[in-house]
């Protein structure tokens, strides 16, 4: 199984380093020195990392091959890819790979059914489930312990308590706005 696990940005400096942004919760081992990363756009690589340091709290890279800052700019906005055995597990307990998450459904505590997770929004300051619901609309639930009170991996399901307006039609609250207001 393939995981992006980062976006090469922009160069730094003149030797070949680019600033990346991380997107696994592993970079110690999948954006370590000797890692062979795919690519996307898959003409850009593979790619094997050669060095990488953290500066001004952002982690710089450098590549075999890669040895001006033109090679490096030229790589900006790919994506990179570690192939990932997909019985892996992540460390912690409470932890997910993405590719656990998508496809599960998602239901309500009393097992009302919202929809289908069919990708992870990694943003900066949360995870996002994207759920596909049945009509086709989508629906953004913040992946945090407040709101995603479960995740069985057997079950396929991740069980959510979401708060109001959150999954609620526009149509289910526009009717309950003209029930209160006739009241």
């Amino acid at each position: 199984m393939q995981l992006v696990v980062a976006r090469i940005g922009r160069a730094h400096g003149i030797k070949g380093e680019v600033t990346v942004e991380v997107r696994t919760d592993e970079p110690e081992l999948r954006l370590a020195p000797g890692a062979v990363l795919a690519t996307d756009p898959a003409s850009a690589g593979p790619l094997t990392i050669e060095t990488g340091r953290v500066h001004s709290g952002r982690l710089l890279l450098r590549f075999e091959g890669v040895r001006d800052r033109n090679a490096a700019e030229a790589l900006r906005n790919t994506l990179l890819i570690a192939d990932v055995d997909p019985d892996e597990l992540p460390e912690e307990e409470d932890e997910y790979y993405d590719h656990q998450l998508i496809d599960l459904d998602v239901v309500t505590a009393d097992g009302t059914p919202v929809g289908r997770i069919t990708e992870i929004a990694h943003l900066p300051t949360q995870d996002l489930f994207v759920v596909e619901r049945a009509d086709g609309s989508e629906v953004y639930v913040p992946f945090v312990a407040e709101i995603v009170t479960g995740i069985d991996l057997e079950e396929q399901r991740a069980v959510i308590d979401p708060p109001p307006g959150l999954i609620d039609d526009r149509a289910e609250i526009a009717s309950s706005r003209e029930g209160e207001e006739k009241a």
